[in-house]
């Protein structure tokens, strides 16, 4: 698995009986260690260390699928290209190929009957203007977009305007599409929301958003992350979301998770830990 660490994910799928969820890339972002955990002390395995001592972060979107149905988790950061600068707990990052990567799976953009958000930060509605998901409704938390104008490094006031006329916003335990259910978990946002995605085979995977950045976060939820909104709020939702992804039958989903972005969370007696699910 050390390997997988330091890379982003490739389209990698997964079948739920008559659902089939697959994430698709759209591009990769690197996080500092020291500036975006910075009250641990702990030394980051070099595993999970690009060779410029960065966390390799993925970034895409999540699309859901059923009989001839989609819905898109999020839509990654479009087409950017940033290097990174001192001191920012962001290094470098680019994007640009969820569209190509859609059609690619045979599910073109203008297929996607919505897009399902997180939260509004950049990295995760890219793409909102942009032509080919025109035909898409815009789901989010109610509090996420009534807090939209508070909430940091979300898309410009010009933006939110353009979207607006297509934004339904959803509450908690909503079903917003077959099998899927909203399940609130804010403090990286005012209103982060995760998704239950439950298949007939008996398995569920939930799309957890930002409420962890990284692997490391599954042994250690109590690190407050410096871009997090409510940081006591979260590290709560951490513990919560650690005990269910720990469930028989529940698989996470870590849109940022390098090239590991399916898993389980083992605790076999220590602390616990992530093992990838490829199927």
């Amino acid at each position: 698995m050390s390997e997988r660490l330091s890379r982003p994910a490739g389209i990698r799928s997964l079948q739920l009986g008559e659902t089939k969820v697959t994430y698709v890339p759209d591009g990769v972002a690197q996080l500092s260690p020291r500036h975006w955990f910075p009250d641990t002390t702990d030394t980051i395995a070099p595993s999970y260390l690009d060779e410029s001592g960065y966390l390799v972060a993925s970034v895409g979107g999540l699309l859901v699928e059923r009989a001839d149905r989609a819905l898109l988790i999020d839509s990654g950061i479009g087409p950017v290209s940033a290097p990174a600068e001192p001191g920012n707990p962001v290094g470098a990052m680019s994007g640009g190929t969820l569209l190509d990567n859609l059609t690619r799976l045979g599910r073109p953009a203008d297929r996607i009957e919505a897009v399902a958000f997180t939260h509004l930060h950049g990295d995760h509605v890219g793409w909102v203007g942009h032509e080919a998901l025109s035909g898409a409704e815009f789901l989010f938390s109610e509090a996420e977009w009534q807090h939209r104008d508070v909430v940091h490094h979300a898309p410009p006031a010009e933006v939110l305007k353009e979207m607006e006329p297509r934004v339904r916003t959803v509450t908690d335990g909503e079903e917003i599409f077959p099998g899927v259910r909203v399940l609130l978990t804010p403090g990286h946002t005012p209103g982060h929301a995760a998704y239950v995605i439950s298949g007939d085979d008996g398995r569920r995977v939930i799309a957890f958003g930002d409420a962890f950045h990284t692997p490391l976060q599954m042994a250690h939820p109590e690190w407050r992350v410096s871009v997090d909104h409510d940081a006591e709020g979260a590290i709560a939702f951490r513990r919560r979301l650690v005990e269910q992804l720990a469930e028989p039958g529940t698989v996470g989903f870590g849109i940022h998770f390098a090239d590991v972005v399916f898993g389980r969370v083992a605790v076999d007696g220590g602390a616990p830990g992530w093992e990838p699910v490829d199927e």
